[in-house]
């Protein structure tokens, strides 16, 4: 019976963990929801941004900003902006965009220097005791985006920049596709790659005051465009990757449930014909 008692604990472990995967499911679907909304609502200012900048781009002196110039120094410094989430549950979402660091990283050419700029917990978590350049770390603020933390990571991002701390910024991020697909994506960031807008038929524009003034104000403006982008497809793709991990665990527990279920009756079963065998057995022996 102690056999028993056992199993019967189990089932009930069991059921409360699939409980609280039941609920994080919820959660991460209002949470996704969320983020899908603000996603949405961030793509039209983007658009127009890109094709404000690629208009400037046709100017003849556009090249001359700074985070437009191309380094090609003999020991060039790359950063790599690695985004990860600030907690776990998410199936393979954080090791997928750590091994992907590590891959650049090991696979970059010999005279090349690695940086990292963390954001998220679980990458600054992974890299900490490992010998690797750390330029910057952000973390734990997922709950709680705001635009105020893109502008932030994007300023420290253009100062090392500008600086000639690094000479090449590197996205490695998760893209939000759906809620069971995410894609892993290494996209640069600076310096900043302007396609040509094509628009040879278009009326001639006129910057005023310049062509410069204006590339002032519009990059920046458009990294830290790039940057929240990335926050909010990291936090809408972490999302979909926890609730199709949370979906699977309370599935897998149910199943568990069922197969224990079985074992606790069928012990049950042979406790009570091994009870019945010994009454009998008494039986027989008396008369």
């Amino acid at each position: 019976m102690a056999n028993l008692k056992q199993i019967k604990r189990r089932i009930t472990s069991v059921a409360s963990t699939q409980q609280i995967t039941k609920a994080m499911k919820v959660v991460a679907a209002a949470k996704l929801r969320k983020a899908q909304d603000a996603i949405v609502l961030a793509r039209p200012y983007a658009l127009r941004l890109q094709e404000a900048l690629s208009g400037v781009a046709a100017a003849q002196d556009s090249a001359l900003h700074p985070l437009l110039a191309r380094r090609e120094p003999e020991r060039p410094r790359v950063c790599y902006l690695v985004v990860t989430a600030d907690r776990g549950l998410c199936g393979s979402f954080n090791a997928t965009v750590i091994k992907r660091a590590v891959q650049l990283m090991a696979e970059a050419p010999s005279n090349q220097e690695s940086l990292l700029y963390l954001v998220g917990k679980k990458g600054a978590d992974f890299f900490r005791s490992r010998p690797v350049n750390t330029v910057g770390t952000r973390q734990n603020f997922f709950n709680h985006l705001q635009f105020g933390d893109a502008t932030s990571i994007g300023q420290d991002l253009v100062g090392l920049y500008e600086r000639g701390e690094v000479d090449r910024v590197v996205l490695v991020f998760n893209e939000f596709k759906s809620a069971i697909q995410q894609i892993l994506h290494t996209d640069q960031l600076l310096p900043v790659v302007l396609e040509e807008d094509g628009g040879s038929h278009a009326p001639e524009a006129i910057y005023e005051p310049g062509v410069r003034q204006v590339l002032n104000q519009l990059l920046p403006m458009y990294v830290n465009r790039m940057v929240w982008r990335v926050l909010l497809d990291s936090s809408a793709a972490e999302q979909g990757a926890r609730m199709t991990a949370m979906e699977s665990a309370t599935e897998n527990a149910t199943e568990m449930i069922a197969d224990l279920t079985l074992q606790y009756n069928r012990t049950r079963q042979a406790a009570i014909t091994q009870e019945i065998a010994e009454i009998v057995g008494g039986a027989a022996a008396i008369q």
